[in-house]
């Protein structure tokens, strides 16, 4: 994709609004109704050490790069109100790249949590939010948990339903692979 289309439609989503209302849900262990949920959590091991290292992954987009997707702006911070446009081509398709536009709603980083989450902003295939977090329980054991509230937005989603909630469990499955060997790595 030119880089001036990309410039213009990350223009375009900073100037958007969010696709949902129920924005920043994520934080909390109940999720909003009217949506499909899914709630994914893998072990990574023990201790600060790891928590730290897979909590900059996280911050970092690690798990979106480490799964195949692109960030627009390379730049972007995990910090809440940053806008990106994740950028995905289908493995062996000729097809140009998806654009999807999020917008980052919070992120935390406290001893014992580090992570963020972000919505789907017009022109994203679903709407809802999506949560990244790596956290450590009170015996040291480090979690990495991906949490999920969606609606299929696009007509083409809806269209082809079985494929689009195919590959967001595929995409979730990716994050949780591409957090786990980084928190892994010496």
């Amino acid at each position: 994709m030119p880089s001036n289309d990309l410039h213009r439609r990350h223009l375009a989503a900073c100037a958007a609004a969010p696709s949902y209302p129920e924005v920043g849900a994520t934080a909390d262990a109940a999720l909003p109704p009217g949506y499909s949920w899914l709630r994914r959590r893998v072990h990574l091991g023990r201790g600060r050490a790891v928590l730290e290292r897979a909590g900059g992954y996280v911050l970092g987009w690690g798990a979106q790069l480490g799964s195949g997707l692109a960030v627009h702006p390379a730049a972007a911070r995990t910090d809440p109100g940053t806008t990106v446009l994740l950028r995905l081509r289908p493995p062996g398709l000729r097809l140009p790249r998806l654009v999807i536009p999020c917008r980052v709603v919070w992120a935390v980083e406290t001893p014992d949590r580090i992570g963020f989450a972000y919505g789907t902003l017009p022109g994203h295939p679903e709407c809802g939010e999506e949560s990244f977090v790596v956290s450590m329980d009170a015996d040291g054991e480090v979690w990495f948990e991906v949490a999920a509230f969606s609606r299929l937005a696009a007509w083409y989603a809806r269209l082809g339903r079985p494929v689009a909630l195919a590959l967001q469990h595929l995409a979730i499955e990716r994050y949780l692979r591409a957090v786990a060997r980084a928190a892994t790595a010496p």
